[in-house]
């Protein structure tokens, strides 16, 4: 599509939860796996926010006349969660590492920081709305098609995580509400899909290269707000992958073309993006009837010695140079792994965890694993998923290979597995303990004269990776009276 003559505009939201405690009380953030030993019911209501008005979204919630469930465990949440005590006083921690981001995106700090209620009543907040505070405001992100401008950074509350919803009810658990979330908005002004999916890597690493972010499936999120000339600005809602963005752009947009050239006119709403990339209706589009101060907590004021005293991380993509010297690993190469993964992290995150771990494995080795592995994985294995691959799957089977637990000619076949959806298991390709002289010197009274390379490819392919081919070469080096190299 031609993006400029449709009039494309489009904005993305980044929201990204951080580590340590809960953002108004000392639970832990969590997403957590213990039985649910409390259970208690709500209905909630929309109220008139600081216009006196009933936001429109809020409204629609509301009229759903839902009963809300909610379940936790005692270990893992406390009345604050409840909506039975009054929040604490704000993280410190948490406002800290906004505050880093904030500045890393060249952002102009508020001088007193006032932590807002936004009116949310679909039951994912027992109180009826989500605590936000205004951070940084009129930053910018450089790209590769010109500067995108960064309106604002928040530091909100997570929302709680829906278990089930029938037509009459809704449950949620407990304890994934209230862990601090950064939310970075960026100016409408971004070009195309591409373009949008660049500066959502570009901030994604910005994000990791900050201590006290969270990493994983599900602790970063995207939504992106689209319009095309004559339609109407569309919130989309629901997609954590980064490979999903351009097409899920490439589908709304299709929407609005489709309803324009039906002589329909699209209107504002939020959108729920669909495992097909295509989008459903979630509810109007929310406004500024929705926000009024929070009373419960004091505002923050941020003087210049304590921003004087934040200490700022190098970015990651500006360690390429040391790392370069470092590793002994070319730039180029190091900057391809700054792509993200599927689960939050970047494949360069992944490369320095597994040097620092494994130390007899060369960072060359690792490195061209790592960029070679989905060409390689959807050639062998066509009908695997490579965003299932994750990094603690790396961390482990090369911690495997260092020890030598299984052959590097497994680690493909090893990801294969899990990439098809496969139960894991390390002792499928354990190496096995096999005579090796025997075997070649067998091989080569068996089938004379051939060359190196036959040799080594009827070796692997009767071991199947359960042997290590460094020490099969070296055997069959040895054998054959022929230098190693």
């Amino acid at each position: 599509m031609d993006y400029a003559r449709l009039g494309f505009r489009c904005g993305l939201e980044i929201h990204q939860q951080l580590e340590g405690k809960k953002l108004f009380c000392s639970c832990p953030t969590l997403n957590s796996d213990k039985e649910a030993n409390i259970r208690f019911e709500r209905r909630l209501r929309a109220v008139a926010g600081e216009t006196g008005n009933v936001d429109v979204a809020a409204k629609h919630e509301m009229e759903k006349g839902k009963n809300v469930f909610y379940i936790a465990n005692t270990e893992d949440v406390c009345l604050v969660e409840m909506d039975e005590d009054p929040p604490h006083e704000m993280n410190k921690d948490a406002l800290y590492t906004a505050l880093q981001v904030s500045l890393l995106l060249h952002c102009r700090i508020v001088e007193n920081i006032q932590v807002m209620r936004k009116t949310v009543v679909d039951g994912s907040n027992v109180s009826g709305f989500q605590r936000t505070a205004l951070v940084g405001m009129d930053g910018y992100l450089e790209s590769s098609l010109g500067r995108v401008t960064i309106p604002t950074i928040c530091l909100e509350e997570e929302a709680a995580q829906k278990i089930e919803e029938t037509t009459s009810s809704v449950t949620y658990r407990l304890d994934r509400l209230g862990i601090p979330l950064i939310e970075i908005a960026t100016g409408s002004a971004l070009k195309n899909p591409e373009h949008v999916k660049e500066v959502a890597g570009a901030l994604g690493m910005v994000l990791r290269s900050v201590q006290g972010i969270k990493r994983g499936i599900g602790t970063i999120r995207q939504d992106v707000n689209v319009s095309i000339k004559g339609g109407a600005r569309t919130e989309v809602k629901g997609f954590q992958e980064l490979r999903s963005i351009t097409k899920v752009i490439d589908f709304e947009v299709q929407r609005q073309v489709d309803l324009l050239n039906a002589g329909k006119k699209p209107v504002e709403e939020v959108r729920k993006a669909e495992p097909d990339f295509t989008t459903s209706f979630l509810r109007p589009m929310p406004g500024s009837a929705r926000m009024y101060p929070e009373t419960d907590v004091a505002p923050i004021k941020i003087s210049p010695s304590w921003l004087k005293a934040i200490q700022l991380p190098v970015l990651m993509s500006e360690r390429l140079g040391s790392c370069e010297k470092q590793y002994g690993v070319n730039k180029e190469k190091l900057n391809a792994l700054m792509k993200p993964m599927d689960d939050g992290n970047t494949a360069f995150s992944v490369f320095e965890a597994v040097v620092k771990e494994c130390r007899g494995l060369k960072p060359a080795y690792i490195c061209e694993a790592l960029l070679a592995f989905p060409t390689e994985l959807l050639e062998k294995f066509p009908d695997g998923d490579t965003s299932k691959v994750v990094g603690k799957h790396w961390i482990s089977l090369f911690k495997a290979i260092d020890d030598g637990l299984i052959a590097k000619e497994s680690l493909v076949d090893a990801l294969g597995d899990i990439a098809l959806g496969k139960e894991f298991s390390l002792d499928k390709f354990r190496l096995e303990k096999v005579d090796l002289e025997k075997e070649v010197r067998s091989l080569i009274k068996e089938k004379p004269g051939l060359s190196f390379g036959a040799y080594m490819g009827m070796l692997m392919g009767k071991f199947k990776g359960k042997v290590d081919g460094k020490k099969a070469a070296e055997m069959l080096h040895k054998i054959l009276d022929k230098p190693v190299h």
